[in-house]
């Protein structure tokens, strides 16, 4: 399922390191937009359980976020530990 734009926006302001709609750059956010499309993709693989090229965006989404939470890791210890609890991400 495509996200809208209004759904986005709230993400954005509900997670951002800012708390603001146009702060779509910070990674708290990003995070927080992967983490809900993971979801989404997590969700349609259980029903749909050979869809391939999903599982392999799953897999590629996986990854970035992973990557993003090393980057805040090395970066901003107290930010990761936030987004880590807020979201409910395990490490």
């Amino acid at each position: 399922m495509r996200l809208t734009t209004e759904a986005k926006q709230e993400i954005f302001e509900k997670h951002g390191f800012n708390k603001s709609k146009s702060d779509t750059g910070s990674p708290e956010a990003q995070i927080a937009l992967f983490t809900t499309r993971i979801a989404d993709l997590t969700g349609h693989l259980k029903t749909h359980k050979k869809d391939f090229s999903t599982r392999l965006g799953l897999l590629k989404l996986v990854g970035k976020r992973r990557r993003l939470l090393n980057y805040l890791q090395k970066n901003d210890i107290e930010r990761y530990r936030a987004i880590i609890s807020e979201l409910g991400i395990r490490k």
